[in-house]
């Protein structure tokens, strides 16, 4: 057992160090048993169960300390002697940063009140206590060497590690009590026990550790508490070390407890909204099994309409408590409770649980911002969460290259999931020498995941747009949208890893409230791919094409051009496109491709280097590629990446800013 470090003093007494120790630990001649749930701390920063098994038969040399050294007489007045010193580790290295960050004789190096006294009981209690701390990393039969150099200035206490061979992991024995299977259910929707035992993750050869083991065992647990056993719990955990044979054999026993069911959906804290903004998002039913993922897709489904401050979504347990107790109590049950299956189903259902924390009905914000695309940037929103009983969001957006006022009015969602609205948009822009300003009203249904979104967009929008000196034009239009939205990515804020694809197809193919009658279709994607520890590629694309008897009456929102901060880098905003005269317009045809190369020199900050290239046209053999490339730097923000490039393009022989904020897609 580590020894209690402490001093005591004249007068009131206070410690100058904190009381360490460890589990007792008993050591037969050749194995050692520990039980986890037993072994008390071995200090304030050596790890909770590290007593938990420990070494028999450590060789270790003892410290070189005079013997009576703290013991030699000193006058009673004499104030004791404050000491510096220097402690020098040498071991393997993960051993090194143990020792350095946990071991005695490093934490209280830099003490004002370092005594000699307290160095030299320091120094004779270091050998147990590393052995201890190096336990925690497999080696259970180290050579330790602790020598203190007082000739040094200052003086130096000189630690020597051998670990020797590691201790790993032998057979494990995994006991699951309970999971008692249900005869009402086919065998593909009983609980997996056997899928539940392979993935117990410390495997036979693996080296021993503490930390792995603790973790282990949690995650263990957390796969049942998950499911639809939210009560287990793990009454009995061993790991038996045989020093001698550098094994360790585990034994973990986990009851699962009663099987668990959602019942009624119960709401608190609705006062301004109606009930359906809650129970239409509600995917629980009552009888369904106990699932923490479903809580939280709830939760997370919750807090992205807007209604709420704060949402809670939890089962209440406090049910199934009062339950218990009444049976405790005497309580007729309508089971046997010898019988654990007949237990497990006279268990009440737990209420579905919600409690929310409104959102101030009205709010307003402003800002000012700037775009490389657009130019500088003003805007003001508006939002009331309930307008005859909907959500409006109205926002007024003035840049220097494009003006834009919107106002959407959001319907609770379907208890099918449907996610319908409707708005009103203006918008005038002024881009390569094309000024158009479009008038719409549209409807939108849309539903799905964020893994899988889909929509169908019915609009009518009236455009007048004029071009250098031809005259001004009016077209109108009445298309009908569906698109579609795949993300498979590791992180939908920050992706390294995985692919998003969005298609659209669509047209006004009725000559009702249409000008000109036309199809469309758009298909863009980005993939991320991993290269080495700290890089990794990105890969985009996009490609359109319109069909329509004469680009005349179709809107030019429709039609096709490139350029910009996510488009080709080292052009301006949509300035690749058909030219008319010294203006750009756009093409019935798109095509775009970008490959990047990011390298991270610390986790948030990185560097690329990009090739973009591409263009839109009128016909397939317009789409001559216009290339730009370059370099940028990247950070990874709070709210996602923020991208600084400096992109050369090479048809207009100049080099362009461009800078963007955040993950769209």
């Amino acid at each position: 057992m580590v020894p209690s470090l402490s001093m005591a003093q004249d007068g009131p007494s206070a410690a100058l160090l904190p009381a360490t120790g460890s589990a007792a630990v008993t050591k037969p001649a050749a194995a050692v048993t520990a039980d986890a749930a037993s072994a008390a701390a071995a200090g304030p920063s050596v790890p909770a169960a590290a007593a938990e098994a420990s070494a028999a038969g450590a060789q270790s040399s003892a410290p070189s300390v005079p013997a009576a050294a703290d013991d030699a007489a000193v006058p009673a007045n004499a104030a004791p002697v404050i000491i510096r010193y220097t402690v020098r580790i040498d071991a393997p290295k993960d051993l090194q940063e143990l020792l350095e960050d946990n071991l005695d004789l490093e934490r209280y190096r830099d003490s004002p009140r370092m005594t000699r006294e307290q160095l030299f009981r320091l120094v004779r209690a270091a050998p147990e206590q590393i052995r201890t701390l190096v336990s925690t990393s497999g080696y259970y039969t180290p050579e330790v060497s602790v020598q203190f150099d007082r000739s040094a200035t200052p003086p130096v206490v000189q630690v020597k590690v051998a670990p020797g061979e590691p201790v790993r992991v032998g057979e494990t024995d995994l006991v699951l009590e309970g999971f008692a299977p249900n005869p009402g259910q086919p065998a593909d929707q009983q609980f997996d026990t056997a899928a539940l035992k392979a993935s117990w993750p410390l495997k036979k050869g693996a080296i021993f550790r503490q930390d792995e083991w603790e973790s282990a065992k949690r995650a263990f647990l957390r796969q049942v508490v998950q499911t639809r056993y939210p009560r287990a719990q793990l009454t009995d955990s061993r790991a038996t070390v045989d020093p001698e044979q550098h094994t360790a054999n585990l034994r973990v026993v986990l009851d699962s407890g009663p099987e668990m069911r959602f019942g009624e959906l119960r709401i608190e804290g609705l006062k301004r909204y109606p009930d359906t903004v809650v129970r239409n998002l509600n995917p629980i039913k009552p009888g369904d099994y106990y699932s923490e993922a479903a809580l939280q897709a709830y939760q997370s489904k919750l807090q992205d309409t807007g209604y709420f401050a704060g949402v809670e979504v939890s089962a209440d347990l406090s049910a199934v408590l009062d339950q218990q107790l009444a049976n405790a109590d005497g309580a007729p049950t309508p089971s046997d409770p010898a019988d654990p299956q007949a237990a497990a189903r006279a268990m009440e259902p737990l209420p579905l649980l919600v409690r929310v924390t409104e959102n101030k009905r009205k709010n307003v914000s402003a800002g000012l911002g700037f775009s490389t695309n657009t130019g500088n940037r003003a805007s003001l929103t508006y939002d009331d969460l309930q307008v005859f009983g909907l959500r409006m969001k109205s926002a007024l957006t003035l840049e220097t290259k494009k003006q834009t006022a919107k106002s959407d009015l959001y319907f609770p969602i379907t208890p099918d999931g449907y996610n319908h609205s409707i708005g009103l948009t203006y918008e005038r822009s002024d881009i390569a020498g094309e000024v158009t300003a479009v008038s719409s009203i549209a409807g939108k249904r849309a539903w799905g995941t964020p893994l899988l979104e889909r929509s169908f967009t019915l609009e009518l929008l009236s455009e007048t747009k004029s071009v250098d000196n031809i005259p001004k034009s009016t077209s109108k239009s009445l298309p009908l949208t569906y698109a579609v939205t795949w993300r498979r990515l590791d992180n939908l804020l920050l992706p390294t890893k995985g692919y998003a694809i969005n298609a659209q197809i669509g047209g006004a193919l009725l000559p009702v409230l249409t000008d000109e009658k036309f199809i469309r279709s758009y298909l863009r994607g980005v993939y991320y791919k991993p290269f080495g520890a700290r890089s990794n590629i990105i890969l985009r694309g996009e490609a359109g094409a319109l069909a329509s008897g004469s680009k005349n009456g179709v809107p030019s929102v429709f039609l096709f051009r490139a350029g910009g901060d996510q488009s080709v880098r080292g052009y301006a905003y949509q300035e690749l496109g058909v030219k008319q005269g010294d203006a750009t317009i756009g093409g019935r045809y798109l095509a775009t491709a970008s490959a990047e190369y990011q390298y991270w020199f610390k986790p948030a900050w990185g560097a690329a280097v990009f090739y973009d290239a591409g263009n839109a046209g009128d016909r397939f053999k317009d789409l001559h590629p216009k290339s730009g490339y370059g370099v940028g730097a990247r950070w990874k923000s709070p709210v996602g990446p923020l991208n600084v490039d400096v992109a050369y393009g090479h048809a207009v022989q100049k080099y362009r800013l461009h800078f963007s904020l955040g993950f769209t897609f």
